[in-house]
């Protein structure tokens, strides 16, 4: 099983079925960590188990879960690309990249205490080699878009462009998508501005 810098901290991997008893403690860590900036999400534990249920339909599909004596306290998915939703395949096709040959990271969270002790870069590695390992050489995630002077941008707050660089990943500005959800201070949701990160793998010897 693959370790963190924390001894206590366990990194496992679970893929299609096998996601299925995670889904409760799943849809609480999402709505847990996505109420921070930049997202805001309110989300509802209804709506979360429903989506990630979607996770079930492939045995392509995983997710990379830090555990803390059993208890999930981080978490990052990935699925085919192919399986994704039209707003998310749009960008590609509309570049010219084949959604086939595409494995889409959905999200990580991880909850604050646990930051800082290398298990993000963890949830990276994971789901690349996962990717690889199924034939994929183009691996991409996308993030929201906030303006810098938001009224809840937290002081201090630092975005994570500089980690996704350092992991290989490049920003494309010009494939970007709308998602829609309810903001904390929002009574209905609204679109939110997502950018796309792309890191081409190249081919294994």
């Amino acid at each position: 099983m693959p370790q963190s810098k924390n001894p206590e901290i366990q990194i496992r991997v679970v893929r299609g079925e096998q996601i299925a008893q995670f889904i409760p403690a799943l849809a609480w860590l999402r709505i847990t960590v996505f109420h921070e900036f930049p997202y805001l999400y309110d989300g509802s534990d209804e709506y979360e188990r429903a989506y990630l249920k979607t996770y079930l339909n492939s045995e392509e599909s995983l997710f990379v879960l830090a555990t803390d004596s059993n208890k999930v306290v981080g978490a990052s998915s990935g699925m085919p690309l192919k399986l994704e939703t039209d707003e998310v395949k749009a960008p590609f096709i509309q570049k010219g990249i084949d959604p086939e040959c595409v494995f889409y990271f959905g999200e990580s969270v991880l909850l604050k205490q646990y930051r800082g002790l290398g298990i993000g870069k963890k949830f990276f590695e994971e789901r690349e080699k996962h990717a690889l390992t199924l034939g994929y050489r183009i691996t991409a995630f996308c993030g929201v878009q906030r303006p810098d002077d938001h009224a809840r941008k937290p002081a201090g707050y630092r975005n994570l462009h500089s980690f996704w660089e350092m992991m290989g990943y490049r920003m494309q500005p010009d494939m970007r998508t709308q998602f829609s959800w309810q903001d904390l201070d929002e009574n209905t949701a609204s679109e939110k501005e997502m950018m796309f990160w792309i890191k081409e793998h190249p081919p294994q010897a």
